[in-house]
């Protein structure tokens, strides 16, 4: 059948059906890629750390892994002793400051010691002491790692304290733990810290983890005595304090000149 232009009818609604047809099909597809897109995009998982009240469970994983640190190891023949002075922008997180440090935001200038020693065929392979003082905190941490983590990787003991007294009287007065760190093979870390009350409100009611607390103190002071951070401490800051001091001292100028500019006397 023609109409009276001589152009097929059934000409003229398929070139009206075929562009709706077209556009549903793209439609189908774009919707289907997104989807596979959506599909591929690996879930976002978030863990909140509850560092002032641990799970019942995770306190026994911390009382575990403590009770296996030994009281007294058989160390290697190989260790590290290290000092420096590091400049902090503000915010930095080199010095992993506790509950009573004293914050700013202000850069400052860090100096820091530490050592080094490995165990001879133990459960851990490496334990590793770090005392740092930016003039307003001093922080000092014990790391040990385990030789073979299947699920505890490593055990981290914190303190620190306000640097208004000496490195040597903070070592000697042996700071208790404030902050203990399990980090575990493919799980989450677990912590436990201590926590002051935020916005002015009474601190939470620690009294029950106060075990695992003075578990963690007696180690870091067994440590501190076996890798004899009371005395190589101090030593090693003055060390740091005498280098910083002699590269800003100005050379000495009695006649205007440097050493470097008198002449020398030639033999005769």
């Amino acid at each position: 059948m023609e109409n009276s232009g001589g152009a097929p009818i059934h000409s003229f609604r398929m070139s009206r059906v075929f562009p709706k047809m077209f556009s549903l099909s793209a439609l189908f597809v774009l919707t289907t890629v997104a989807t596979a897109s959506a599909q591929q995009q690996p879930p976002v998982k978030v863990n909140v750390l509850n560092v002032c009240s641990p799970s019942t469970e995770e306190q026994k994983e911390i009382s575990s892994a403590l009770a296996r640190v030994p009281k007294q190891p058989l160390f290697s023949q190989d260790f590290e002793v290290a000092r420096g002075r590091s400049s902090l922008a503000a915010g930095a997180g080199f010095l992993q400051a506790g509950q009573s440090a004293q914050l700013s935001d202000e850069p400052s200038v860090a100096s820091w010691v530490r050592l080094r020693r490995e165990f001879s065929g133990q459960a851990f392979s490496t334990v590793q002491y770090s005392f740092s003082n930016d003039g307003k905190n001093m922080a000092e941490t014990l790391v040990l790692h385990v030789r073979d983590p299947k699920d505890l990787v490593m055990i981290s003991i914190e303190d620190s304290a306000s640097a208004v007294t000496s490195p040597a009287a903070m070592l000697g007065a042996a700071s208790p733990a404030s902050r203990i760190k399990l980090e575990r093979f493919g799980k989450s870390s677990v912590v436990l810290a201590r926590c002051t009350g935020s916005e002015g409100g009474a601190p939470p009611d620690q009294t029950a983890y106060e075990p695992l607390f003075a578990s963690a103190s007696s180690i870091l002071t067994n440590y501190r005595s076996l890798l004899k951070a009371r005395r190589t401490v101090p030593d090693e800051l003055a060390r740091v304090a005498a280098a910083s001091a002699s590269k800003t001292k100005p050379a000495a100028t009695g006649t205007g000149k440097s050493t470097a500019d008198k002449p020398v006397a030639q033999k005769k």
